[in-house]
């Protein structure tokens, strides 16, 4: 269970990074990245950031995008965060995939239903 202070932590990381990735995203055409959870670490050293790709298609190599470019995020969050952590956290980033599965399930739901099974006696 987060603590207060993580919570907190986490909310204003979450929307930091999304301004962040919104400008980065720029440099892309076509692509919209979110970020769609973040988790803080008790120590506050490490944040687990989960990225949301639009178009899903390209969210791998997206993903490897950023991964190539931590150091600077974590160098513009710092700048945009200085006055409220001592402390820049590490930044791990991993896909958001729940998007597809919840489109998946819809489609699935979509198509067409199986027949009913009569059970006579």
């Amino acid at each position: 269970m987060e603590s207060k202070r993580q919570e907190k932590i986490a909310r204003m990381l979450q929307k930091e990074l999304g301004e962040i990735f919104m400008l980065y995203a720029k440099k892309m055409q076509g692509i919209i990245i979110s970020v769609t959870n973040v988790k803080v670490s008790p120590d506050l050293s490490i944040t687990h950031n989960s990225l949301s790709v639009f178009p899903s298609e390209k969210g791998r190599e997206v993903l490897e995008l950023v991964k190539q470019d931590t150091k600077s995020i974590r160098f513009e969050l710092g700048k945009r965060v200085r006055n409220q952590l001592r402390i820049i956290p590490e930044l791990v980033f991993h896909l958001d995939e729940s998007l597809d599965y919840l489109e998946r399930i819809d489609n699935l739901l979509k198509s067409d239903p199986p027949s009913p099974v009569s059970e006579e006696d």
